[in-house]
């Protein structure tokens, strides 16, 4: 009997967010009420579950009446690389129209008469140009514009634990940056919800008929391991980390691993003069079917170890790594893309800048600093869990 006593110890112990956190879409004792009799879309995807079952089927075994499902980037089952357009279809399990909001439109078209209320479910990762998020906007928006209500089911974030990088300018809004926010928010997608609300984001200083079903026994001090992948690059906790500051290297001709079996823990380049750490981009259906630096080899440095002693002590959004690579990277010309799309995932053109003006990562990191603060006043009227300071 001790034995056994010890081991469910060692167990409970071994998972204590995952046993403590109650996720809004598991307290269906808080929402079913409100949609029995309603016509009730739904925009999720493969991250919207009810323990292992989605929510799709827990609404439909409940009764409830799903007239659409609205997916975002990646698709409804989640298996749309980046960037890949996304076809409306059919649920071949249910026969409800699946209506795409990442292809030729990111922005639904409700009609009150046949919809009461959409029911947003996305496991979101925290950072600006996660673009989720924007279609989070996008949707209460049209909503705001129909007369119909939003109902956010609240999701940890596993990047919620700070607040850091360049806020965005409006000069730079882009699907990947919608709002004046920097990179990491610090904030769930519900708490996110009533900021776009509050801060009048919608078209025409709109508000929409929003409620949060939120969390229990989160806060934001926690580290959170998401149990199902939020995209198919992003598998592991260390990926979802290094994500914030690695990403940026998408504007730019440098490999974060796409193609590899550890995306976004990774970056590197053939003609990098830095690192020990190899690695040959290869397509991988569905995940990364043309990856940058197909099928060469690229020399660069592996963060995998690092992820997982240091980074999630740390704190920040780490610019070291485009620094770095900037520095031995030889044709400095070609190292930000011509399109400028790193300008629009940093959010301004002031970082691309002060990197090719040689600026220490201390200066530029000073540099956020007003606006951030300004940002973290802002953040503090919409949180709905308790803070890390």
């Amino acid at each position: 009997m001790k034995r056994i006593i010890v081991f469910i110890l060692l167990v409970v112990n071994a998972f204590p967010l995952m046993s403590q956190i109650t996720v809004g879409a598991e307290r269906t004792d808080l929402y079913f009420d409100q949609l029995e009799g309603k016509k009730v879309a739904l925009c999720a995807n493969m991250s919207s579950r009810v323990a292992n079952v989605h929510l799709l089927d827990t609404l439909l075994s409940a009764k409830i009446q799903v007239k659409a499902i609205y997916c975002p980037e990646h698709g409804f089952r989640g298996d749309a690389e980046a960037g890949a357009h996304i076809n409306s279809s059919i649920d071949p399990k249910t026969g409800i129209p699946i209506i795409s909001l990442y292809g030729k439109n990111r922005k639904p078209h409700f009609n009150a008469d046949s919809i009461d209320i959409i029911v947003f479910d996305i496991q979101d990762v925290g950072c600006r140009f996660y673009t989720y998020i924007s279609t989070l906007h996008y949707v209460m928006e049209a909503a705001a514009e129909s007369g119909v209500e939003v109902m956010v089911l609240d999701r940890p974030n596993p990047n919620g634990y700070f607040v850091d990088g360049p806020v965005l300018d409006t000069n730079y809004r882009s699907f990947v940056g919608m709002h004046p926010i920097p990179v990491v928010h610090g904030m769930t997608i519900g708490e996110y919800a009533n900021m776009i609300n509050g801060e009048g984001w919608l078209a025409g200083d709109l508000q929409c008929r929003l409620q949060v079903v939120t969390m229990d026994n989160y806060d934001h001090t926690m580290r959170y391991s998401l149990p199902v992948a939020p995209s198919p690059n992003l598998q592991t906790d260390e990926a979802i980390y290094l994500y914030p500051s690695l990403c940026l290297f998408e504007g730019t001709p440098i490999s974060i691993g796409r193609g590899t079996p550890i995306p976004f823990q990774v970056y590197g380049h053939p003609s990098l003069t830095v690192g020990n750490y190899y690695f040959t981009p290869k397509p991988i259906k569905g995940v990364s079917e043309n990856p940058p630096q197909n099928g060469l080899s690229c020399r660069g440095i592996n963060l995998t170890e690092y992820a997982k002693s240091n980074l999630e002590k740390r704190n920040c959004f780490d610019i070291s790594y485009l620094i770095n690579a900037y520095t031995h990277f030889p044709e400095k010309n070609k190292f930000f893309n011509a399109n400028m799309f790193f300008d629009k995932l940093a959010g301004t053109n002031q970082l691309r800048k002060d990197i090719m003006a040689g600026k220490s990562e201390s200066e530029i990191r000073a540099s956020w600093q007003p606006k951030l603060d300004d940002f973290k006043q802002t953040r503090s009227k919409y949180l709905l869990y308790p803070d890390f300071e």
